[in-house]
């Protein structure tokens, strides 16, 4: 069985909890083999290769293809709408002095992604008759951007669609932006009386706050509030499940989760509430079974343990009257379908069915009446809707092309080196391979005791590479490659320098190894001759990419395309030299989530610039500008004043000026680019 066949079989059957990885351990079991990456054919590239290399149909339908200028587009409204050349809109951008790194966010797809949740949950309350509805809410933490936040309410008013606050300032948040009548405010996290009493009072403004007791603490407190302010508060409870989720964030759940209360400590809290005369405060169950769940199982799991907790909340007296399945709502990463970490193994409408009916049939066995389903899906909201594009400054490559003919004058290390490039096929590839490394290691023992020169060590190191590049050749035309060799596709591979930094754009993909489609948005009618990983602006090893989505695996390069030499008049495009290449533009995408707040400042790199984009009949319109942090802002933040820096710059040019050191001319150019700098953009410029 081939391993498109094995992840096949992991595909969307709610009773397949397989995991992937395992399945590739089988596969490969007694055959000491691994995959490489499929080499794109050299035979005519098509825009239709570049779909399939590039997974963009999996991930990204209906947002994102490619077009025939092999560009790819946008459609903000998927299909019900218009699309946009992604290539074209960023060099429109660039025209309006907004550099690179640019994130671009797309309002218009965060107002399909709401109408499409509340439609599946919809479709969903016809087809099982299910008497109640579904309020849904965005979970402020997700991305706490002021923009999107009043953008999401905007989009969720005619589902009164709310919020969930997890923090203090996010409560702070919530109560000043969601105005929309009749929709959920979910009051999570950690609490104090200040937090409790602001959410309280929020009822007197018309809204409506639920306190969501999630540590045995906070219900005294909550009791306290009520009666001191007279204001009955509308309270649920979030519990502990011993259904577990999978994933990266599985350990949310079960008995020693971070958040939430045993059944112990409900029946307790309920106890609380009776003897204080508020039981019927208690309206509404949580739970969260983590984030990303890409197996429909876990949610189907989940929801039948909280269901009957649901009933017997209600049994015992609570005006139980909302459900609320928390997060979890998975983003297919990949586009495999599967139940890998980065995939889901379900669609949006197998989620909201299989919540609808369970919840129906749990009340429908008590005849209790159905609560209000809620659920706080941000991932699946804000993922899709902000695409981050970033240029490449330049590569670093092994050396590559054809050796000089060796000299009988040469070290033996060298001809030996020389007669193993030479005699390298298909049937002695790995032998081969071995053989060269061995007489690589021994060229440079032999430099480090005075026996081969400086020169000659180079060669050496030359000739291994070259001895490499065509055992690749040959490994990439095999369907598999002994396992000894399956690193040779990732040591060769070029390093491509990006305009961007990990930590501050894509932290997750440094913290969590967390998947996310990257890919050129330009020159997709070419063939991707190149194997790179990414490396970014930061003087940190960490500050690199080098895990991307593959239908197979995770695949440790990413195909991208050769820099070209910017052409001038009567010149013929080459390989380009750093700084003289014609621009490249790469795009993250599916990054909306998370990624935006979570960034830091590692090497001062500050946030990027980014810009608000939304279709109209006539093309598209600039909504807002967010410029990235200036040299200035972000020494601000680590307690540097610009006008004292410059001071200090002035004292030491007159200081020099005195000395003779430096020239008047000097020390002008010095202090006019640290003053002009200071006020630039963080990241380079073309």
């Amino acid at each position: 069985m081939g391993a498109r066949a094995a992840k096949a079989s992991l595909k969307t059957d709610a009773t397949d909890t397989a995991d992937r990885q395992a399945a590739k351990a089988a596969l490969q079991a007694n055959n000491g083999i691994k995959e490489t990456a499929v080499n794109p054919s050299t035979n005519g590239w098509s825009i239709e290769k570049s779909e399939e290399l590039y997974r963009i149909t999996g991930w990204g339908e209906p947002y994102f293809s490619i077009n025939a200028a092999g560009h790819v587009t946008v459609s903000p409204e998927g299909d019900r709408g218009g699309s946009l050349d992604l290539f074209d809109l960023v060099n429109a951008l660039k025209q309006r002095n907004l550099g690179l790194p640019l994130l671009i966010r797309f309002s218009d797809i965060l107002e399909d992604r709401i109408e499409r949740l509340n439609a599946a949950f919809a479709k969903a309350i016809a087809r099982y008759n299910y008497p109640g509805v579904y309020r849904g809410v965005f979970p402020v933490k997700c991305n706490q951007q002021r923009h999107l936040v009043e953008a999401l309410v905007r989009f969720g008013k005619p589902h009164q669609f709310g919020l969930e606050a997890g923090s203090k300032p996010e409560l702070m948040i919530a109560l000043a932006t969601l105005k929309t009548p009749g929709a959920l405010l979910i009051c999570n996290g950690y609490k104090d009386r200040e937090y409790i009493e602001m959410a309280i009072l929020a009822q007197q403004l018309g809204q409506i706050p639920i306190i969501v007791l999630e540590q045995v603490e906070e219900v005294p407190l909550v009791i306290e509030a009520g009666r001191k302010l007279g204001i009955r508060p509308i309270l649920g409870v979030r519990a502990k499940l011993s259904s577990k989720g999978v994933g990266r964030w599985g350990t949310s759940a079960g008995d020693r989760a971070k958040f939430g209360l045993t059944v112990p400590e409900i029946l307790s809290t309920v106890e609380q509430l009776s003897a204080a005369n508020m039981l019927d405060s208690l309206q509404l169950l949580h739970y969260h079974i983590g984030s990303q769940i890409s197996s429909i199982a876990v949610v189907k799991t989940a929801i039948q343990e909280a269901s009957q907790i649901y009933v017997e909340l209600a049994k015992l007296g609570a005006d139980m009257k909302y459900l609320d399945v928390g997060g979890g709502l998975g983003v297919d990463y990949d586009g495999s379908k599967t139940n890998f970490y980065a995939s889901k193994n379900y669609n949006v409408q197998n989620y909201a069915n299989d919540v609808i009916a369970e919840v129906k049939e749990a009340c429908d066995e008590r005849k209790l009446p159905v609560p209000t389903l809620v659920s706080e899906s941000g991932r699946a909201i804000a993922s899709h809707q902000s695409v981050l594009v970033f240029d490449v400054l330049s590569t670093s490559e092994v050396p590559s092309g054809v050796p000089d003919p060796v000299q009988e004058t040469e070290h033996l290390i060298i001809r030996n080196l020389y007669e193993t490039y030479e005699s390298i096929t298909v049937e002695n590839y790995q032998e081969a391979y071995h053989d060269a490394t061995q007489f690589k290691e021994e060229a440079i023992s032999l430099f480090n005791f005075g026996y081969v020169s400086l020169p000659e060590r180079a060669r050496a190191e030359r000739l291994y590479w070259l001895c490499c590049e065509k055992i690749l050749v040959i490994a990439r035309q095999q369907e598999y490659v002994p396992d000894d060799l399956e690193d040779l596709e990732k040591i060769m591979a070029s390093i491509y320098y990006i305009n961007l930094s990990v930590f501050q754009s894509a932290p997750d993909s440094w913290a969590i190894d967390q998947l996310f489609p990257i890919m050129p948005i330009h020159r997709l009618d070419e063939e991707p001759t190149k194997r790179a990983t990414l490396a970014d602006l930061t003087c940190d090893s960490d500050g690199k990419i080098d895990q991307f989505i593959d239908l197979k695996d995770v695949k440790p390069v990413l195909e991208l395309h050769p820099l070209r030499k910017a052409e001038g008049k009567g010149q013929k495009a080459e390989v380009a030299t750093p700084h003289s290449h014609e621009p490249y533009y790469l795009a993250m995408f599916l990054g909306g989530a998370y990624q935006e707040i979570m960034g830091n400042l590692h090497n001062l790199f500050g946030d990027t610039n980014a810009v608000h984009i939304h279709l109209t009949p006539k093309g598209y319109e600039i909504e807002h500008v967010v410029k990235g942090d200036t040299m200035t802002e972000v020494l601000g933040y680590v307690q540097y004043d610009s006008e004292d820096l410059i001071e200090s710059i002035r004292q030491q040019t007159e200081l020099a000026l005195q000395e003779k050191r430096i020239t008047l001319q000097e020390s002008q150019l010095l202090l006019q680019n640290y003053e002009r700098s200071l006020s630039r953009y963080t990241y380079l410029s073309a």
